[in-house]
């Protein structure tokens, strides 16, 4: 009878859970482009890639259609979504604040560890820049804000910010290779590293949001749109002539 209840349990935990897999895996494919914007999600194609009915996947969609990275037409299908420049420009000026808030908290709250972590990704960072490795810059520079999100450590910070990120990376990533973001990002994050160090809430939530402002601005430029609203940029707190 315990093998039963245990085998049952077992088989329960294996259905509930694969659902979160095949999500993480589209949104895996998404986040790489190999899912372009705009691109008709296939059910039939990602049921036989991941070897599974379609019940999991439409599952996987709805999810992925709740955090705004997919749409779903009626008698259409579902298709990777396609923010305007309008929302793209809105979503950044919410992460300035964001962004600011973090780097208060992470000033007060930052250990040695997390401290040697954040400068020991520099010189990754700044390799794959070197080697124009878009990919590589993005996935390093997911980790990098990923490491102050866990030192800010606010559960509702962490879950606004990951939305918001995963929403706007396409974009981002079209900025940092447009936009000329990959010449001078690392610089940045020095930047943010150095202010945090100073242990000083204004400073490293100045650095932060200059951050974003200065993203936002490339992505203006990336889309050509010399029109837009000027983005304006905080006063950098920090000597530039510390930072190396």
């Amino acid at each position: 009878m315990q093998t039963n209840t245990s085998t049952a349990a077992l088989a329960f935990l294996q259905s509930s859970s694969l659902p979160m897999l095949v999500q993480e895996e589209i949104e895996r494919l998404i986040m790489t482009g190999e899912l372009a914007v705009g691109s008709r999600v296939n059910e039939s194609e990602l049921a036989q890639r991941f070897n599974t009915s379609r019940g999991p996947i439409r599952e996987a969609l709805r999810a992925l259609e709740e955090a705004g990275l997919v749409r779903n037409e009626k008698n259409r299908g579902v298709f990777v979504r396609e923010i305007a420049f309008e929302e793209a420009d809105e979503i950044y000026e919410l992460r300035e604040a964001l962004e600011e808030i973090i780097g208060r908290r992470v000033a007060r709250l930052m250990s040695p560890d997390a401290l040697e972590r954040l400068k020991a990704m520099l010189e990754p960072m700044k390799s794959a820049a070197q080697a124009q490795d878009l990919e590589q810059y993005a996935q390093l520079n997911l980790q990098f804000h990923e490491i102050l999100l866990d030192t800010a450590g606010s559960r509702k910070l962490t879950e606004t910010y990951r939305r918001l990120i995963k929403e706007l990376h396409l974009f981002r990533m079209r900025a940092l290779d447009g936009g000329g973001g990959l010449r001078v990002s690392v610089d940045e994050h020095r930047e943010i590293v150095d202010a945090i160090a100073t242990g000083d809430p204004d400073q490293a939530g100045a650095a932060m949001r200059r951050h974003v402002a200065v993203g936002r601005a490339r992505m203006h430029k990336a889309l050509g749109r010399s029109d837009a609203t000027s983005v304006s940029l905080p006063t950098p707190l920090i000597n530039q002539g510390n930072l190396k």
